[in-house]
């Protein structure tokens, strides 16, 4: 794939012989990358949208899709590129690649990806358990321009744990959070709900530097901790959920909460409120919202590369088991991405977390490496 090949006639690429397809162009999408026709003549450009994203190199995928070599935005701001773009509103590094369908339906993009991990699992102890399960997630995202500098997004992520992983959840040594019949999990990693993200944004380019939005979630994730685990490239491929998480992202799946943002270049500064609440035990209903819990974050990509974040934020009676407990988490994350080649990628994110229960202080720490070459990780 050579986006920068530009014929005026049908034909393949003289340097991969790729078939050419026509390049169309969009007067709602930013095409400020693109290099204009001279006459009124279609051009054809050596891009092809059939193509699975993962095949594209990391460089278009953070820039360029679609025929017309457009630049793409993220479905949360329009002010973003959409590698940026991961769970909630959180960021990963520009240089991410993205996995995934894409589909432009005239000026709107729909992009569809998720991921299933089919295993059997043997934890032989007093405190593990045997078993055959598939932890799974599919999500949808969705924008549409609604001009030049404003645009609206939408988001759907849904799983099928509670039918693969049964109300208990899976088998996982030291880990705890939520309940189950009225008793609080240990040794075990809960089910994700059934719905685990429905989501609206609006967003406003003011000008090249400074931009801000607005996103509502029901469920949704507030602005608090660094990118959910599958949604960071560290932690992707990794079935299971890290034994962190409900010190640093456990707040993504929130049934309620409400985001407001702005940016200026590569800082933003957002805050949420949102219900504090965990999911309780019924995985497919939408519990009640309320609206009880408060976050701050800040985040910086200071480079293509590199994507930093703190957040703290007020948990009013995360756990049902224990109404009567109110939660401070304070978190900072660094995530390093380095594309090495057409097919290859290491990423990295170091994660610390701190819970303030009514006053006990407990505190984690993550690190997660991943090494892609091709389809194979390491």
């Amino acid at each position: 794939m050579h986006p920068e090949v530009v014929m005026d006639h049908p034909g393949n690429c003289p340097k991969c012989g790729m078939k050419l397809v026509p390049l169309k162009h969009n007067s709602k999408r930013s095409t400020s990358n693109v290099q204009r026709p001279t006459s009124n003549e279609e051009k054809v450009g050596a891009i092809d949208l059939n193509r699975p994203h993962h095949e594209h190199p990391p460089s278009v995928a953070a820039a360029t899709f679609g025929a017309a070599g457009m630049s793409m935005q993220s479905s949360v701001n329009i002010a973003d590129p959409m590698s940026r773009e991961s769970s909630g509103t959180a960021w990963v590094p520009d240089s991410t690649p993205m996995y995934g369908r894409m589909f432009m339906l005239g000026d709107d993009m729909l992009m569809l990806h998720g991921a299933i991990f089919p295993r059997y699992t043997n934890v032989s102890t007093r405190r593990g358990d045997d078993r055959i399960d598939a932890p799974n997630w599919i999500m949808a995202m969705y924008s549409h321009p609604i001009n030049e500098t404003m645009q609206l997004g939408g988001r759907l992520m849904m799983s099928l744990d509670p039918l693969t992983e049964g109300g208990r959840g899976y088998p996982l040594l030291f880990q705890s959070g939520e309940s189950w019949h009225d008793q609080p999990l240990h040794d075990r990693q809960h089910p994700h709900d059934l719905f685990d993200e429905l989501s609206v944004s609006l967003s406003q380019k003011f000008d090249v530097d400074l931009s801000a939005y607005f996103y509502f979630g029901y469920p949704g994730e507030p602005a608090l901790g660094p990118p959910t685990f599958m949604h960071r490239l560290s932690a992707m491929d990794d079935p299971d959920a890290p034994i962190a998480h409900h010190w640093q992202d456990s707040t993504h799946v929130t049934f309620g909460v409400a985001t407001a943002g702005v940016q200026w270049r590569s800082i933003k500064i957002e805050g949420s409120v949102f219900n504090g609440r965990e999911p309780d035990e019924d995985r497919y209903d939408f519990d009640r919202p309320r609206f009880d819990s408060f976050s701050g974050r800040v985040s910086w990509n200071p480079t293509q590369n590199l994507a930093l974040q703190v957040s703290h934020g007020y948990i009013k009676s995360p756990e049902a088991v224990e109404p009567d407990v109110k939660r401070h988490r304070t978190t900072a994350s660094a995530i390093y991405n380095q594309p090495l080649g057409h097919d290859s990628n290491w990423s990295n994110s170091f994660v610390w977390g701190q819970n303030n229960d009514s006053g006990e202080t407990t505190q984690s720490f993550l690190l997660e490496t991943n090494f892609q070459r091709g389809r194979d990780t390491v």
